[in-house]
């Protein structure tokens, strides 16, 4: 990464800080990325729909190498997330194809990778993830665990299995 280049980074945050430091950051002007799904939460009177973050203690930021330590102040952040002894980037790409999932999809869940075993590779046929190669972690039913390289969480969407075919290409090659 160039001094001057800005790249997408991957920050981890304090507990349910995802929002808070989204917010920070917007206000500091910096380019971040909170992706939030609605879910129904119950409580012993009522129910309600919350907004989320899908990936719990993770955010994006836009950013170069000089406003890495201004980020660090920002209250809630832990630190970047990192890859190779350097800030683990995230491309353009990536990050719109993470808006467009949830966007497109209302039943998405981040899980963790740690135990989890790589299986199929495989390449979406129909749909918002059109032509998207991936690893298959896992199938249920209609559940398919996609990986995302660099932030060690994987996506759940739900999609029809026929909307899947075998390749031998991995996810974002």
């Amino acid at each position: 990464m160039k001094n001057g280049e800005k790249n997408w980074m991957v920050l981890y945050t304090r507990s349910r800080w995802e929002k808070k430091v989204d917010q920070l950051l917007k206000d500091q002007n910096f380019n971040s990325f909170c992706p939030l799904v609605k879910t129904n939460r119950q409580w012993v009177d009522r129910n309600k729909v919350v907004e989320v973050p899908l990936f719990r203690s993770y955010l994006f930021v836009q950013a170069n190498h000089q406003e890495q330590s201004r980020i660090m102040q920002t209250s809630g952040v832990v630190n970047f997330i990192s890859h190779c002894g350097k800030p683990a980037t995230i491309n353009d790409t990536e990050i719109e194809r993470i808006k467009l999932i949830v966007k497109q999809y209302t039943d998405i869940e981040a899980i963790s990778l740690e135990n989890i075993n790589i299986g199929d590779s495989v390449k979406v046929i129909n749909g918002p993830l059109l032509n998207h190669k991936g690893e298959i972690a896992q199938v249920q039913g209609r559940s398919v665990v996609m990986v995302i390289d660099n932030i060690n969480c994987a996506l759940t969407v739900k999609i029809n299995r026929k909307e899947l075919s075998h390749t031998n290409q991995l996810l974002f090659s």
